[in-house]
């Protein structure tokens, strides 16, 4: 069987679409060595509050760092994991799994505390909620694939290629917004096939706080459905 693979940037407790990707290669790939994009997903997520959606950032260092790379980039504020935490708490106290889920939760609020790089932060929680959600696709480095030297020699399409390439894959998952930019060529050229996730038609769940909200953290989605979580992605 063809090996397929995920190419994407980390971004911090991602919605469940995200999860759904990593579920459906064999494969996934960090692409945490290309520049940092700020008011992005990167630091950043959404969550359900009594007043509305309310976002979680961590705040990075950015004053004069516009060329960094994701993997470069630093917290600003050593708080911001206890801060966070204390948000999650105060509005999902309610839901039906906090008391259970919410203790794994906040084990990698703990163990993030004093990590200082944003792609290690990221990193932790995709990999712990991964676990939580018995996703079991092993996680690798597109540095870890591809030197960066090469990589900056590269158009971004043919950067991506070259990584799948490296992995042994046969097969690339993009997002669907990647129909938008992705030069097909260089896939084509290596050999791979590129396939898109669909990101229509997924169920609702118990949700506090009105109406329902799809594209919120993955965190409303564990809290809310516990065990049963898996039942609401495409990869169930």
């Amino acid at each position: 069987m063809s090996k397929s693979v995920a190419v994407t940037q980390s971004n911090y407790i991602p919605w469940k679409g995200y999860f759904d990707i990593i579920a459906q290669v064999d494969e996934f790939i960090i692409l945490d060595n290309v520049q940092y994009t700020r008011r992005d997903w990167r630091n950043r997520n959404l969550i359900k509050t009594p007043k509305g959606l309310q976002w979680l950032t961590i705040p990075v260092q950015v004053k004069g760092r516009f060329t960094q790379r994701i993997n470069e980039t630093r917290v600003s504020e050593r708080d911001w994991a206890e801060k966070h935490w204390r948000t999650i708490v105060a509005n999902y106290r309610q839901a039906p799994h906090f008391d259970e889920y919410g203790k794994r939760l906040a084990v990698f609020y703990e163990r993030c505390a004093g990590v200082e790089l944003l792609s290690e932060i990221n990193l932790l929680f995709l990999r712990g909620i991964a676990e939580l959600l018995d996703i079991r696709t092993p996680f690798r480095l597109a540095i870890d694939c591809v030197p960066q030297a090469e990589m900056d020699t590269m158009t971004p399409s043919a950067r991506l290629a070259a990584v799948c390439q490296a992995a042994g894959a046969r097969r690339y998952l993009s997002g669907p917004a990647g129909k938008n930019y992705l030069d097909l060529a260089p896939f084509e050229a290596a050999g791979i096939a590129v396939d898109w996730m669909d990101y229509s038609d997924y169920l609702e769940y118990p949700q506090l706080w009105g109406p329902f909200e799809h594209g919120v953290s993955i965190v409303d989605l564990i809290l809310n459905t516990g065990a049963e979580a898996r039942r609401f992605l495409k990869t169930a």
